[in-house]
């Protein structure tokens, strides 16, 4: 890699390389997100092909649900459609152990594998050894519009709890103008509504399964959160909620319709860029709510590259990754949108970088929620799960997405709370003791 070539703009690049992809030019087959950040590294791949005319890109970019689906098929089937597939920290432990990605052993010696986050690293390794490399990393965060809570005479703490959430909602909420007093993830999936659900159970001092593996669902403090999230959405949240994940409720508030919004901290830099959001100047940031506890009430989170082992051109797509992780990357990005919306939470460079932090008065808040979610000790009660908002066994995919569809039946209404809690539950005992978890 060139780091001086990565900071020249992608149309002056373009203009001035020709890229001759001959009959030998290796091809690369990406499955990835349809998130803002993986959007601009498809447009700035341009500059990767022009200066590696024997490879040639192929891109497969799917809505969240649907990539999880089609990337896990593919490479536990060991079907070769995919060259690089973006996982996360859910998938790639698990997947690591199980042979079916390449071990990140051969970076380049400018790569500089050391300026991972600890945290990051960590939740993209097995046995001390990384299997995906970061794209970005993310925790989760209040995102709120100071301008209406000047208008109301609120303050938003810097630790809210979720009963003053609830509060402040109330006080904001103006359907007759649009503006609905918060945005939280409805549409179903595990990594949908069941990830943002998953940290609130937690805040409300809830757990997935205890130390046997008996599941939790029915429990009171998920009940609690569930009752608390429906009445909540249903009295103050936008029309067809039920229907809104990251990227929905994105849209939503970049537009000015969410007083407040609960999400990845990655949001923050496209809420805060004007080309892209329009309400920048009046948004503010806070913690994640807390319940009766804090503890796994933000998640930890890092969408990665990595080369399942079914791959037949893993040398070229190793020159790929590399290349989009790289911190001569993000400074090209920032070279072509801003510093502002770099992929965040990856680089220790990054957050130590002065052109970042006056472009990102987030970053500080970032990165310490970033720090302070362990997946390894998740929740207020023992467990026997790594994962923050996610338990880490294959199983929870299906179990995952089941609860998340109930939950989202009682959020429409045409369940109760305690009828979508019962039904998950059921599901979820009947998984783990066919996998032979639960006894």
């Amino acid at each position: 890699m060139k780091a001086a070539r990565h900071a020249i703009p992608l149309a002056a690049l373009l203009l001035a390389t020709t890229a001759i992809g001959g009959a030998n030019a290796t091809t690369v087959t990406i499955a990835t997100v349809n998130n803002p950040d993986m959007i601009v590294m498809q447009e700035l791949s341009k500059i990767f092909e022009a200066q590696n005319p024997d490879i040639t890109l192929e891109w497969t970019v799917l809505e969240e649900n649907v990539l999880r689906q089609r990337v896990t098929t593919d490479i536990t089937t060991n079907g070769g459609q995919f060259d690089i597939v973006t996982v996360g920290a859910f998938e790639v432990p698990q997947w690591a152990e199980r042979g079916w990605i390449e071990p990140m052993t051969n970076l380049p010696a400018d790569y500089d594998e050391a300026d991972i986050l600890p945290a990051i690293r960590g939740v993209l390794s097995f046995n001390d050894t990384l299997y995906g490399l970061p794209f970005y990393g993310e925790s989760s965060m209040m995102m709120y519009r100071k301008d209406l809570f000047d208008k109301a005479g609120l303050t938003m703490p810097d630790q809210p709890t979720w009963e003053q959430v609830q509060g402040f909602a109330k006080a904001i909420t103006d359907p007759a103008n649009g503006v609905f007093g918060i945005c939280l993830r409805g549409k179903p999936g595990w990594g949908e509504n069941m990830a943002f659900l998953t940290t609130l159970a937690n805040a409300f001092g809830g757990r997935w399964f205890d130390l046997d593996w008996n599941p939790q669902l029915e429990s009171e403090p998920w009940k609690n959160a569930v009752s608390f999230y429906v009445d909540l959405m249903q009295n103050y949240g936008p029309p067809g909620a039920a229907s809104n994940g990251f990227n929905e409720n994105l849209t939503l508030f970049a537009s000015g319709k969410c007083g407040m919004w609960v999400d990845a901290t990655v949001a923050a830099g496209f809420v805060s860029d004007p080309s892209q959001s329009d309400v920048s100047g009046d948004v503010a940031f806070a913690s994640a709510p807390r319940a009766v506890t804090d503890k796994g009430a933000n998640w930890l989170w890092s969408w990665s590259l990595a080369i399942p082992s079914s791959s037949d051109a893993k040398d070229a797509a190793l020159e790929f990754v590399t290349w989009a992780t790289s911190k001569p990357y993000i400074e090209l990005v920032a070279a072509n949108k801003s510093w502002g919306v770099v992929p965040p939470g990856t680089r220790t460079s990054t957050y130590e970088n002065p052109n970042y932090q006056a472009a990102a008065p987030f970053a500080s808040r970032v990165l310490a929620s970033i720090n302070s979610a362990d997946p390894n000790d998740p929740v207020s009660q023992p467990v026997p799960y790594v994962g923050v908002q996610y338990v880490a066994i294959p199983q929870f995919q299906g179990i995952g997405n089941t609860a998340g569809q109930f939950i989202s039946a009682a959020l429409v209404g045409n369940s109760t709370v305690d009828e979508a809690l019962a039904q998950a539950e059921s599901v979820t005992e009947r998984t783990v003791r066919r996998a032979g978890l639960l006894k």
